[in-house]
């Protein structure tokens, strides 16, 4: 037992490994907090085929405190989804304990996010963004240690320096960390640069604390976990790439991608979450089958309901199986780079960019110098206007950007919207697509020549054809100014039964047909 003093009142917990033991029941398979993609319906999937632990998405302490729709959101959970962990990125000691003291009866444990490496972190300043400020780390940490009722644990990156980092994680279990998750990458190491992580930052933090440590990065397959706790000495894996390609990670197995696909979309309906979670998570479940099915592909990003998804993954499933039949007969018809066939659940492999050399580095930091220095004039120059607008008038040097100086809209003569400035008729789009089309009129500032292409293809369009003794005029076909029509008459005319031709024009068929010759300019037959 350990006890910490907080405003004189001496609190009681328990010690770091017993939470581990009895609160985590043990847990060694770890579902990561993954923005908008470890919801309950995925977290109850992971649950199902192994998952000993799963963590919340992050949330935002600050907007959790103020919106009680984004906190309803947040917290649905169900008997089944523990332990639990929720995670929050913060910046300010208060703000993380109150958005804290919201889910303290709803799951086992806080996270403090201290490894998002995103941009968006750095412009909120939080995440990775924050390692370099001990002092108001510690603070966050040992104010909601010794205020709450449950543990904070805390998710971290390394840093380049073996020694830097382990100073880092004795910094945080000092302040009151109980369980401490480290992913070996630095905060550099995203996207293209992403890179291999270095599970000896891993291994020096968990020989120098005496608290739980999960690793994190580089897992793909069961055999790297295991590999990952022999190599590091960790108490735990934590896994989020892995786990979204292939849910059965920690089982061992590797399932058809469409099966994965069914039994997430049974959970989301009986768990409703945001579509576009749901969407993501089928990309990337079924990301490599849909490199092939580019049709499949389509359904999944214009899908606007769950029904829609179940289409696509049934429709796929019949595809895939085709191919597996072919596999079986053919393998070498299947020969790629990758492990499997593209129908399984397996990892995706980032391809490999190379490193940018000093003197590209120097260049660039030289560019986005000099971009700092015009951004600032244009400020002095304007004043009251945003980094966003001063972006985009550096991107549009010729655009107006002064209020006061812009022409004024105006609106279109039959609706609200914004009328054409170059508009024949002072109408908006819409409006004068469907004025054109019903008066044949020409708008050149819309460029809707319907008069003039209709005067333009008459005579083209409009030819006689000749009709003779026998022929079977339901299946001619007549050219109008408009579109193709075929011709229709009663059944007793079916057949001409006299000598006389017809001259048929548009959609009808006279004996007279001078009317119609005149205005071609041609003699009737008749």
């Amino acid at each position: 037992m350990w006890t910490q003093n907080g405003g004189g009142k001496i609190m009681d917990k328990t010690s770091a490994f017993e939470f581990w033991k009895k609160k985590l029941k043990s847990a060694k398979y770890v579902i990561a907090p993954m923005v908008d993609q470890s919801e309950l319906p995925w977290r109850l999937l992971s649950r199902k085929y192994g998952a000993e632990l799963c963590y919340t998405p992050m949330f935002h302490a600050s907007v959790f405190i103020r919106d009680p729709n984004y906190r309803t959101e947040a917290l649905q959970s169900c008997a089944e989804d523990h332990p639990l962990i929720t995670q929050f990125c913060a910046n300010d000691p208060e703000t993380l304990l109150k958005a804290a003291q919201y889910v303290e009866t709803f799951c086992e444990a806080v996270d403090l996010n201290l490894g998002c490496p995103q941009v968006i972190a750095r412009k909120g300043h939080y995440g990775a963004f924050l390692q370099d400020e001990w002092d108001l780390i510690h603070k966050m940490v040992s104010l909601c240690h010794s205020k709450l009722k449950i543990p904070i644990t805390c998710k971290i990156r390394v840093f380049e320096s073996i020694e830097k980092t382990v100073e880092y994680a004795k910094m945080l279990e000092n302040a009151g960390c109980q369980l401490l998750t480290v992913h070996g990458r630095t905060r550099e190491q995203k996207g293209a640069l992403t890179g291999i992580a270095d599970w000896a930052h891993i291994k020096a933090v968990k020989e120098n604390v005496k608290i739980p440590v999960f690793g994190n990065g580089n897992i793909q397959y069961l055999q790297d976990v295991h590999r990952c706790i022999k190599e590091t000495g960790v108490d735990g894996v934590m896994s989020a790439e892995g786990n979204l390609h292939n849910p059965a990670i920690f089982r061992g197995i590797d399932p058809p991608v469409w099966q994965m696909a069914e039994e997430y979309l049974e959970f989301v309906e009986k768990y409703p979450c945001s579509i576009s979670y749901v969407r993501g998570h089928l990309f990337k479940m079924l990301h490599h089958a849909l490199v092939v099915h580019n049709d499949v592909r389509e359904m999944v990003g214009v899908g606007k309901t769950v029904g829609c998804f179940k289409e696509a993954v049934e429709k796929l499933k019949i595809k895939c199986q085709v191919d597996v039949e072919r596999y079986k007969v053919c393998p070498d018809d299947f020969v790629s780079d990758k492990t499997l066939p593209y129908w399984i659940c397996q990892p995706y492999v980032r391809l490999k960019y190379p490193r940018r050399t000093e003197e590209e580095r120097k260049s660039r930091r030289r560019e986005n110098q000099k971009r700092h220095i015009q951004m600032r004039i244009l400020a002095e120059e304007f004043v009251g206007l945003s980094n966003n607008k001063i972006k985009k008038m550096m991107k549009k040097p010729n655009r107006c950007f002064d209020p006061e100086k812009r022409v004024p809209f105006e609106i279109c003569q039959q609706c609200p919207n914004t009328k054409g400035q170059k508009c024949d008729f002072s109408l908006c789009k819409v409006c004068c697509k469907l004025k054109t089309k019903q008066d044949i009129l020409d708008c050149e500032g819309h460029n809707f020549m319907v008069r003039s292409r209709s005067n333009g293809g008459l005579i083209e369009n409009l030819k006689p054809q000749r009709v003779s003794v026998g022929d079977d005029v339901n299946n001619l076909a007549i050219s109008t100014s408009t579109a193709i029509q075929k011709v229709t008459i009663d059944s007793h005319m079916q057949k001409i039964s006299n000598g006389t031709d017809l001259v048929v024009i548009g959609d009808s068929t006279t004996r007279d047909t001078t009317h119609e010759s005149d205005l071609l300019g041609i003699k009737s037959n008749s």
